[in-house]
């Protein structure tokens, strides 16, 4: 059983900022260790803090790349360029998934569980997780991102899921971010 129960649309926390981490301590360590836990469990390639309802800018993920699971603290985006339009999913938002376009490339700095400073430039898949989680941290979710079209579909689709009205369709593979 994961530790924690990831929150899904509709839950205040998600639209909110979440507070920078001053402190990088064992409580934060356990804490990045029972987020890893909800993730592998969800499953899902990445999951910000807010989606366990703890207001921090941290999040972890693996992408499945051989290297494991990662965490970054305080994270942010200081370059982006490009374009790349790709099938997005939210394990805060569960059986759906849009086509989303964001930046091909993005350059991202923070700390890590050490306290050092990190650095990363990510272009698609990777890059894409990158500007997800990061928004989750800053109170958007991959639904505030859709044009005008996708998002009156969405809201149907959102308002049935929340009534549980909708069949939930799962977000498979490696075509979304969970």
């Amino acid at each position: 059983m994961a530790p924690y129960e990831i929150r899904v649309i509709g839950d205040p926390v998600l639209k909110q900022r979440a507070d920078d981490i001053t402190d990088i301590d064992g409580k934060l360590a356990r804490l990045v260790d029972d987020m890893i836990a909800t993730m592998y469990a969800a499953p899902g390639v990445g999951l910000a803090a807010p989606q366990v309802g703890v207001q921090k800018r941290l999040f972890v993920w693996d992408i499945d790349d051989g290297t494991g699971a990662h965490a970054i603290v305080n994270p942010e985006i200081v370059e982006s360029d490009g374009e790349w339009t790709y099938q997005e999913g939210c394990l805060s938002v569960p059986g759906l998934s849009w086509e989303i376009t964001r930046p091909n490339h993005v350059h991202v700095v923070g700390r890590d569980l050490e306290g050092n400073e990190v650095s990363f430039d990510a272009s698609e898949f990777e890059g894409r997780m990158f500007q997800h989680e990061l928004d989750h941290i800053n109170g958007v979710l991959l639904v505030d991102r859709l044009d005008e079209d996708q998002a009156r579909q969405a809201k149907r689709q959102v308002r049935e899921l929340m009534l549980g009205l909708g069949e939930q369709r799962p977000v498979s593979g490696r075509l979304s971010l969970r």
